[in-house]
């Protein structure tokens, strides 16, 4: 794990700058794609995705080192062209889990984060789950294993992987003449984010685009279907961590409702959308039908509002950047206690954005754990010393958000609610 949060250290602000040129270059053109809330949740659930992968959360079915022990038939030496065919197969293995996320109705719970935002741009590739607990990834890398493709290089190129799927999340970058053959681009994958009906399930591919030609997913952008986003049962909300869990809580419904004990069942397995009939009929759900007319998600926060969101946003990055930086001296337990005040951070400002009072509780339960976070500092070590004025930092921030909340509770709440009714 340390040597993930090394690159995390690293990728986080390179990913931020590419931001900040995007919105620089739509602001040039005339063509801006990015909101501040919207771009605050996806903002933050990147960092809520990083989070788990940090505490290792997910029960893994089997592990990549127990296959290739138990099934190598070869032991391949630490070559160029082992890495190009690790890269390969974990391609391969992409695309087939990326395929099963939009084709059963359990695991397109773990990606529907990731096509949430109605918005197209690079901050909404960031939006990457903590909902994906059940870790069955390892089992389509089963060819590599077989070959003999050491661990290690798995272990490394896996991340580089998924770093490269960042940039083609614009809608800035058009075709790109013989490329589009090879690999995945920025127009690809506006197909891919698309609900237009001929774009919905296309364009599974993470770097190259041969299987989806060869497997039957690929659907070429159309000059007469400019794409729209967003998922076709909008989520309705800014919190990430809401966002996560969503799709699980109407299956959990949908199968306590119905009657047949063998829907009950089958619910979680069948394709994505399918709900049992007698259900669907009595708790009918509001779908998109006009993908160029639909309402979008907006609860019009003011000027101060925002200025009170962004900052929140940028205290929890900075704060959780710390923690990577000094993640190699905090215990476990640090790094769980560390992690959970940034996730009720999150969750609150999240829950203010969306209007809901419940961030208002959960700001004043996140602000009570924090001053016993700084009551006991003196007992966890490597939090103390993380940063040389982190008690000090966490003491301004404590009292900033306290003051914000209460704001924009008392103030901007009713200003906001007026706008919408």
């Amino acid at each position: 794990m340390a040597s993930y949060a090394q690159a995390l250290f690293i990728a986080i602000p390179f990913f931020i700058l590419l931001m900040f040129v995007e919105i620089g270059y739509g602001i040039l053109k005339k063509r801006q794609t990015y909101s501040v809330v919207d771009t605050i949740s996806s903002l933050s659930s990147g960092i809520t995705n990083s989070i788990k992968n940090l505490l290792g959360l997910g029960l893994i079915i089997l592990s990549y080192p127990y296959l290739f022990e138990k099934l190598a038939l070869f032991q391949l030496e630490d070559q160029w062209w082992v890495w190009a065919l690790a890269f390969v197969f974990i391609d391969f293995a992409g695309y087939w889990s990326h395929r099963i996320s939009h084709s059963i109705n359990l695991f397109w719970n773990d990606h529907i984060i990731h096509h949430s935002s109605e918005n197209y741009n690079l901050a909404c590739a960031l939006r990457q789950p903590i909902s994906d607990l059940l870790r069955y990834y390892p089992l389509l890398l089963l060819p590599a294993a077989i070959v003999g493709v050491p661990h290690h290089i798995i272990a490394f190129i896996a991340p580089i992987h998924l770093f490269l799927q960042f940039w083609y999340h614009t809608v800035h970058i058009g075709k790109l003449g013989f490329l589009e053959y090879i690999i995945i681009t920025p127009s690809q994958h506006r197909v891919h984010h698309a609900i237009n009906a001929p774009y919905i399930d296309k364009n599974l591919g993470q770097i190259f685009s041969v299987w989806d030609r060869i497997f039957g997913t690929f659907q070429e952008e159309l000059e007469d279907e400019v794409p729209q986003y967003g998922v076709l049962k909008p989520v309705r909300t800014w919190n990430p961590i809401r966002i996560n869990f969503l799709h699980l809580w109407q299956l959990a419904k949908d199968a306590y409702r119905a009657q047949s004990f063998w829907d009950k069942l089958r619910i979680w397995l069948m394709p994505t959308g399918w709900r049992p009939s007698d259900v669907a009929k009595k708790y009918p759900l509001s779908l998109i039908e006009d993908v160029y007319g639909f309402e979008r998600y907006d609860t019009r926060t003011s000027v101060n509002f925002q200025i009170y969101a962004v900052f929140q946003m940028v205290s929890v990055l900075g704060l959780f950047l710390m923690m990577i930086y000094g993640f190699e001296n905090l215990s476990s337990s640090e790094i769980l206690l560390f992690s959970l005040y940034l996730g009720v951070s999150i969750y609150g400002y999240s829950d203010l954005l969306d209007l809901r009072f419940s961030g208002f509780v959960i700001e004043l339960i996140r602000t009570g754990f924090g001053l016993w976070l700084l009551g006991n500092l003196e007992h966890w070590e490597g939090l103390y010393n993380l940063f040389v004025p982190f008690h000090t930092v966490l003491v301004g921030y404590l009292i900033v958000t306290l003051v914000g909340t209460i704001y924009v509770t008392s103030v901007e709440f009713p200003k906001s609610k007026s706008v919408l009714v």
